[in-house]
């Protein structure tokens, strides 16, 4: 028997289970189903350990503005803010008709931590732009030891006090358990929409008006497709066959934290503290410090550690990147290999990196940090963008959407 709906979601992450609520939010009478390729949810990008958990709102993530001529741009930053603020008063919807409950979100401060002049004067420009608008108006600013402190002990203890430090700290900020939030839509979700678990697509093809998959042995027809599959979704919407895919490649990028095993050190810092990126290094690299609740539990967790491998998804396969390369994007994906060597050079030194080399970089945020208090933890794996633009081959490290036509 065929089975029939409105629209099949595929991945049951965080994408999918929002599109899925919002969908029946405005429209209660849509058939939906969601195809999951794993036994649960949230166990690829969605997990918790696998994401930074931030919440981003553009508080302290110092790549979301940048300088130019002496002047700031903040535009990222506020659409960023803008963003999470819509998604907050969402979530708050839901709380109150009892379809989730509030313990995935708690309030942790959000800094921004430099040493160096140089450093210090941007990120007081930052600061100057920042408080000047409405959404960021209750921004700090110090550059005094003893202040920087009282924020966050873990920084200050064990410097060479003849240096120069600065931070900022907007005391709003969040902690996210993506991974909580998500399982918890998806009951929402089960209550009005199937969801199956253990479902490979193995197919994906368009007759007429409608979108027919195969799933493992079954077909199943529905009149629309998202496909919220993380790294994912670029095979599948090659198997789609819709032209929009065609030039698009993908560079997957693993990541590893150092995660704090010592109760008495996790409980000293309570911020999430972002420093600034290295030379060459992608956005999703930028280092930090940072206090997580998961699953009610209080993590102190260090990095991103930037590495490489074929896969396309944690659970993926070591073929995925290969199995991605066909006619219409190897042409551009060798001239974005060729015209990136700033990321290429930075991907081959941290892969090359032992923990000990890696223990050394916590050691800028963390300088009384032991080596005997920290364990390396794999994260989970992204897939960025490689596309046409402006006529160059470029690697973009953004979230995009690919829409067919129709």
């Amino acid at each position: 028997m065929v089975k029939t709906y409105d629209i099949v979601l595929i991945g049951a992450g965080i994408m999918s289970a929002t599109l899925a609520t919002l969908l029946h939010e405005l429209n209660p009478k849509l058939r939906i189903c969601i195809f999951e390729k794993l036994s649960e949810p949230a166990l690829e990008s969605s997990n918790a350990f696998n994401n930074a958990g931030t919440g981003h709102s553009g508080f302290c993530e110092l790549n979301y503005t940048t300088i130019n001529n002496g002047l700031v741009d903040i535009s990222k930053a506020v659409d960023v803010n803008k963003a999470f603020l819509q998604s907050k008063q969402f979530w708050a919807y839901l709380v109150s008709i009892n379809a989730i409950k509030p313990d995935f979100i708690h309030k942790i401060p959000h800094i921004s931590f430099v040493s160096g002049t140089e450093d210090i004067f941007v990120l007081e420009k930052r600061f100057e732009a920042l408080k000047n608008h409405f959404l960021f108006n209750d921004i700090e600013f110090s550059n005094s030891l003893s202040e920087i402190k009282n924020w966050a002990p873990l920084l200050i203890d064990g410097v060479d006090t003849r240096k120069k430090f600065a931070a900022t700290r907007m005391l709003r900020g969040t902690d996210v358990d993506f991974g909580n939030l998500t399982r918890q839509l998806i009951n929402y979700v089960s209550t009005f929409a199937d969801i199956i678990y253990n479902a490979d697509v193995k197919k994906i093809r368009k007759f007429g008006q409608v979108w027919e998959l195969i799933i493992d042995k079954e077909w199943v027809v529905c009149k629309k497709i998202f496909v919220g599959a993380g790294g994912a979704a670029l095979p599948l919407l090659q198997e789609s066959g819709i032209k929009e895919i065609n030039g698009y490649g993908g560079f997957p990028v693993s990541g590893q934290w150092l995660i704090c095993k010592n109760k008495k050190v996790i409980e000293k810092h309570n911020a999430k503290v972002y420093g600034k990126a290295s030379v060459g290094s992608p956005p999703m690299s930028v280092p930090h410090l940072d206090t997580r609740i998961i699953n009610g539990e209080k993590y102190l967790i260090f990095g991103p550690y930037a590495g490489f491998s074929t896969k396309f998804l944690k659970n993926g396969n070591y073929f995925d990147l290969f199995k991605s390369i066909n006619f219409r994007n190897i042409g551009v994906m060798l001239r974005a290999g060729l015209t990136n060597f700033g990321l290429t050079k930075y991907l081959i030194g941290e892969i090359i990196k032992t923990k000990s080399s890696k223990f050394k970089v916590l050691l800028s945020y963390f300088p009384n940090a032991k080596k005997e208090d920290w364990q390396l933890l794999t994260a989970g794996q992204r897939v960025q963008i490689i596309k046409e633009k402006n006529g160059d081959a470029v690697i973009e490290f953004g979230t995009e959407v690919v829409g067919a036509n129709d």
